[in-house]
């Protein structure tokens, strides 16, 4: 996965769609002291970039009755299937996220469930399938830090070519 060269105005449209992403471009515009124009083309070259994946609307699993959130460790008896696991992992709506790892798993998932029992069915009747010689769980009781990549902290390149650390202290508008 390539590095990609964001400069000033780039990370500072960033921070601000990442702090809204309903905020008007226009706004943006104002903030960065340049035109809508510029900002949709900069927009339009970081979704190009595949930097900005797209927006979305942030739905609170509790809220809408999903009460356990399980991460899951899988090792498969196969190695050589995770294609196949993962094609049928995708098509388990629960499952929210998976990682290929190093370290004591093949795949590492996280899973959201109506609670405990529906956890249960998920891993028997949906994962067990897939031909794991064993899985691990460990259930969330509450994330106590969830939040997007700072965007102040990414490192950039200069002209010169050097990655800078980017400094809101510093930074020219």
């Amino acid at each position: 996965m390539a590095h990609r060269s964001l400069d000033q105005l780039d990370k500072k449209i960033l921070r601000l769609i990442a702090e809204d992403a309903r905020i008007p471009f226009l706004e943006v515009a104002r903030e960065c002291n340049v035109s809508g124009a510029a900002i949709h083309q900069r927009i339009q070259k970081l979704t190009n970039l595949g930097v900005i994946r797209g927006s979305q609307f942030l739905i609170e699993p509790e809220k809408v009755g999903y009460e356990t959130c399980a991460f899951i460790g899988l090792n498969l008896k196969n190695p050589e299937a995770f294609e196949d696991v993962v094609a049928a992992l995708e098509k388990i709506p629960e499952v929210v996220e998976c990682h290929y790892t190093t370290g004591e798993y093949d795949l590492f998932l996280k899973i959201y469930a109506y609670n405990n029992n529906h956890l249960m069915t998920i891993i028997h009747d949906k994962l067990q399938p897939l031909g794991l010689s064993r899985s691990e769980s460990t259930i969330s009781y509450h994330a106590v830090i969830d939040r997007s990549l700072p965007i102040a902290d990414i490192a950039f390149s200069n002209k010169s070519g050097i990655d800078d650390d980017y400094d809101d202290d510093n930074e020219q508008e």
